[in-house]
């Protein structure tokens, strides 16, 4: 794995942040009802990092007549572009566990007349799908990330060669005390654990080659990105 402005391990070991790394799993329970509660105004809270998910986006490569999964998918701020990425030959998988979260989405593909978008409500661990993928996305993600078994489903959907790319938050070194406190303040808006945060892409690291991490924002944001084995 390929990593460039990434801090060395003591630096991450000596933060101020490390005390706050804990081996809790993500609580599927208080997931579904942060975004329950947060549903009517994610669009405009996630507003500010919409250039992360453009350049994501970009990073994926699409052509005409692929398919690609949009694992934890959200409202379908990314279904649009991705569709039309792919055309009308092409499919795009969005997975999304909260039922508010995908009913917007839902919303979303009606409106603009998509025809070749699937929704799957289901967490990322027992999601099906109804074909391999040629690439993956996962956009500010990170419980999602951080539970084994739902990256290993996602991944065994893409096809090998297939491109993955993932953004979010990240701790930025320690000698961004600022960065750090927006991180601390901004991460349990959207998460339920802050364990892995130090390496977000952590179990996507196993499934790729070539794998690039980029950090942004200071340090406090990361565009991972990489080909499955």
């Amino acid at each position: 794995m390929h990593t460039r402005r990434e801090p060395d391990r003591r630096a991450r070991r000596n933060s101020i942040h490390a005390g706050a790394e804990r081996h809790a799993a993500p609580d599927r329970s208080a997931a579904l009802g942060q975004y329950r509660a947060r549903a009517a105004v994610y669009d405009f809270e996630i507003a500010s990092v919409e250039p992360m998910r453009r350049r994501a986006i970009e990073r994926l490569g699409l052509n005409a007549g692929e398919a690609v999964i949009d694992a934890g998918c959200g409202t379908g701020l990314s279904l649009i572009a991705l569709a039309r990425a792919v055309g009308e030959r092409g499919a795009v998988i969005g997975v999304e566990q909260s039922p508010e979260m995908i009913g917007r989405a839902r919303d979303r593909i009606a409106a603009a007349g998509l025809h070749n978008v699937t929704l799957v409500n289901a967490p990322g661990e027992e999601a099906e799908f109804p074909r391999t993928a040629d690439a993956l996305l996962f956009h500010f993600t990170h419980d999602l990330m951080q539970i084994e078994a739902a990256v290993e489903r996602m991944m065994a959907a893409v096809r090998p060669g297939g491109r993955v790319v993932a953004t979010g938050l990240k701790w930025a070194p320690w000698w961004m005390p600022a960065t750090n406190l927006f991180v601390r303040v901004a991460a349990p808006r959207s998460v339920t654990t802050l364990a892995g945060l130090d390496h977000p892409w952590r179990n996507l690291a196993p499934h790729l080659t070539g794998m690039v991490v980029e950090a942004g924002y200071g340090g406090g944001t990361y565009l991972a990105y990489g080909t499955r084995k």
